[in-house]
């Protein structure tokens, strides 16, 4: 994990000063990140960059998990499906695993944090704990869009959520309306980690050789865990059209998360809709980020054609390698994008493939848009801002007659 001085060459020393700062009002507290799942998925990842640097910077900060079955990982997977307002609806007995899960979790989880910041829904429940003993400030983080969720299970999460002292969520257009303080925060990538990280030109190719693909034609790069809502068929679909054009071939990476028992079963899915084209690439990688690195420093155009997003990531990272980026209009996704700029929001399958033509066909296009996009990303989307946000939220809580500008 690189110390908080090598950021300044990226964002200048008075914001790491401002950081320092920040954190000195901190002293004293106690900082108890929980979630699911230690690796997959974007809430692992920046917890597992933050949670160091918050330490390095004087903030006494832990990180504890919460247990739970393939059942209970079932449940959350449709909750999650359905809060972002898919097709579906969780059953009374479906809450009723959740639950079972839950009330094991209350008994077995300590929750000593004098703030303790619960991400997502899978142990929202937790909340119930708060007054036991310990007069502690808790935080619900949503990390995916619930602006149009199904009913049932936005009131059976709502009964929770509004039992803490504040929610947070990714954007504006994400929220709900709460009677309960709310703060909005963009999350980040760290630009120093391996997966953001400058790789020598022999690592790059080295990673291309391992998975046999040649750079005789331009690639095209789709890295998503394999989720029915990051649409990998619809990528390969939008290649296809691509195709007939532009001679090129396609890299589906990714990987599959702890607390996703869908995975397997989209992967398979999308192994079948490719099995008869040699230049579409499907990868199951390890957690290796420096393959996904190098992969993505290897491709001509980055593609996240979601069609549900809480924030989608993904996107800073091809901005940041400054690659020309295609994206879906949705969740977190424009606002790392602005159309024509700093890349291109597409909002169907044909209108990707029309934005992956045009930057094959205007490279001088697509490496100004792709310049444009890397410096949006320094000045709004790196670990710094992410960290200034969350320790003046940590802050606020003590200080709730104060308007906190995040």
């Amino acid at each position: 994990m690189a110390k908080i001085e090598a950021y300044i060459p990226i964002v200048g020393a008075s914001v790491i000063d401002d950081l320092r700062l920040i954190a000195e009002r901190l002293k004293g507290k106690l900082i108890q990140h929980i979630n699911s799942t230690a690796v997959g998925g974007g809430v692992a990842e920046i917890l597992n960059c933050m949670v160091p640097l918050l330490k390095e910077l004087g903030v006494d900060t832990r990180w504890d998990l919460i247990k739970g079955g393939e059942q209970f990982f079932e449940v959350t997977k449709k909750l999650h499906n359905v809060l972002h307002g898919r097709p579906g609806e969780v059953t009374d007995e479906d809450l009723e695993v959740f639950m079972q899960t839950s009330r094991k979790n209350i008994e077995e989880v300590e929750t000593y944090g004098d703030i303790v910041f619960i991400h997502d829904p899978q142990p929202i429940a937790l909340v119930n704990k708060k007054g036991a003993g310990k007069d502690n400030k808790w935080i619900w983080r949503c990390h995916i869009d619930v602006s149009n969720p199904r009913q049932k299970a936005w009131r059976f999460l709502r009964e929770f959520v509004v039992k803490y002292d504040a929610a947070v969520f990714s954007a504006p257009s994400f929220a709900q309306r709460l009677p309960i303080r709310q703060f909005l925060i963009s999350p980040s990538i760290d630009p120093l980690s391996d997966k953001n990280k400058e790789l020598p030109q022999e690592t790059i190719d080295a990673v291309l050789k391992k998975y046999n693909i040649v750079r005789d034609k331009p690639i095209i790069t789709q890295v998503s865990r394999f989720d029915r809502l990051k649409d990998p068929i619809g990528v390969i679909e939008a290649y296809q059209q691509v195709k007939r054009y532009n001679d090129c071939q396609l890299i589906l990476a990714g990987g599959t998360a702890a607390d996703d028992p869908e995975g397997a079963k989209v992967l398979a899915e999308v192994r079948e809709k490719a099995k008869t084209d040699p230049d579409i690439h499907i990868l199951l990688l390890p957690q290796n980020d420096i393959e996904v690195n190098a992969l993505q420093r290897a491709s001509d155009v980055i593609v996240q054609k979601s069609i549900k997003e809480g924030f989608g990531l993904t996107v800073a990272e091809g901005l940041w390698k400054a690659k020309p980026v295609v994206a879906s209009n949705i969740g977190g996704i424009p606002l790392q994008i602005k159309h024509k700029y700093s890349g291109l929001l597409c909002h169907s399958i044909e209108g990707a493939a029309f934005s992956i033509k045009q930057f094959l066909n205007s490279p001088e296009y697509a490496k100004k848009l792709g310049e444009n996009g890397r410096e949006h990303i320094r000045n709004s989307f790196l670990i710094t801002r992410h960290l200034r946000d969350y320790m003046l939220l940590f802050l606020s809580l003590y200080h709730p007659e104060d308007i906190v500008y995040l």
